[in-house]
């Protein structure tokens, strides 16, 4: 399954045109390194509400240890749902999944992300 940006909504494409900052998105992680749901819910609707044109996640070199804590799927699930849930029209912003590792593992992430609803991958070439 793949997904070209001639399939994105027009109001998605219409944000990217225009120009539009999208941040990558922070980690919120407890003191025992979990995943914080509420204060990550936190960080997406902060960057929503200062006029983000959406979220990049999982694109820091610093969150690329997600995937080893079975982290990636969870976190990206979370930011689409935030997204979803807290703008008035969704459609308007994009999301964007970091990507890396062997092909097979980057593919794999890619399947992820598509099937959360994200439009595009961001792939880095040095993380192994």
């Amino acid at each position: 399954m793949t997904l070209h940006w001639q399939d994105w909504p027009q109001q998605t494409l219409a944000t990217l045109r225009q120009g539009t900052a999208i941040p990558a998105h922070p980690l919120a992680l407890t003191e025992q390194r979990k995943l914080d749901p509420r204060y990550q819910r936190g960080l997406s609707r902060y960057y929503l509400d200062a006029g983000a044109g959406g979220l990049a996640v999982g694109v820091h070199t610093t969150q690329f240890a997600i995937r080893e804590a079975g982290m990636y799927a969870p976190v990206l699930e979370q930011a689409a749902t935030t997204l979803h849930d807290w703008c008035p029209d969704p459609s308007s912003r994009l999301l964007i999944a970091g990507l890396c590792g062997s092909t097979a593992q980057a593919c794999a992430e890619a399947e992820t992300a598509l099937a959360l609803g994200y439009h595009a991958g961001l792939l880095s070439l040095a993380a192994q």
